[in-house]
């Protein structure tokens, strides 16, 4: 029965994780496995490897075939390298104290570069994180240059039209008084006009009574006529 060493994928869509396992070829992808080795996840920067190291070096020693995709990560964490040692051993190229040796040199050296690589990731968020920073400030300041710049225009065109309303407020009141004086001419000269017309009325019984004066001696007159008729007829006597 071939025996893989392969992914199984995991996640959700867009941000997948996958399970390193021993797996018969026939069965698929994400089905029954026999063993799990350990995990992998790539979203991260640099991406994550975990597994047991001794048991994926036992089943590569057993013959199991890993694809391309494990046979990087296990060249990575150093399985192949450490199968090809002692294999070297078993044949005997070198003992297993030189092969041990060799092995933790490459270690060490693998690990001085995984650090270098992060710290290269981490100066390049670093980086970013700057330039994202400085741009904003940037946008910032335009904004505000741009604001301040706008108040200003609004400032000077406010100030002509303010003054013209400050010059009619001090103009009104001395309108007010220019006509509230004829106002009071014109109130003076009615009562002027009002009086000689309140006069007239008392005046107009005293015409009454000499109009009617006169009529007096006709009243006479006709009183008279009378002892006129009488001194005809002793005139014709």
């Amino acid at each position: 029965m071939p025996v893989k060493i392969r992914l199984s994928r995991h996640g959700k869509k867009g941000y997948p994780f996958y399970h390193i396992v021993v797996a018969d070829s026939r069965a698929p992808r994400d089905g029954r496995y026999i063993e799990r080795l350990g995990a992998y996840n790539p979203n991260t920067n640099p991406a994550t490897i975990e597994f047991d190291f001794d048991r994926a070096l036992d089943w590569l020693q057993k013959g199991a075939q890993p694809t391309d995709t494990c046979r990087t990560l296990l060249s990575k964490k150093g399985v192949l390298i450490k199968k090809h040692l002692d294999d070297g051993v078993k044949k005997g190229a070198f003992s297993a104290e030189v092969a041990q040796q060799k092995f933790e040199a490459w270690l060490k050296d693998k690990e001085t570069k995984l650090l270098v690589l992060k710290d290269q990731v981490t100066q390049g968020r670093e980086a970013e994180k700057k330039k994202r920073l400085e741009a904003e400030a940037k946008v910032k300041e335009t904004r505000a240059q741009a604001i301040a710049k706008k108040l200003a225009v609004e400032a000077v065109a406010e100030q002509p039209v303010e003054q013209p309303e400050a010059e009619q407020s001090s103009e009104k009141p001395a309108s007010k008084k220019h006509v509230s004086e004829p106002v009071a001419e014109k109130v003076a000269e009615t009562a002027v006009a009002e009086q000689p017309a309140s006069e007239e009325p008392s005046e107009k019984p005293v015409a009454k009574k000499h109009a009617k004066e006169p009529k007096q001696p006709v009243a006479e007159e006709s009183e008279e006529k009378p002892a006129g008729s009488d001194e005809a007829p002793t005139a014709a006597e």
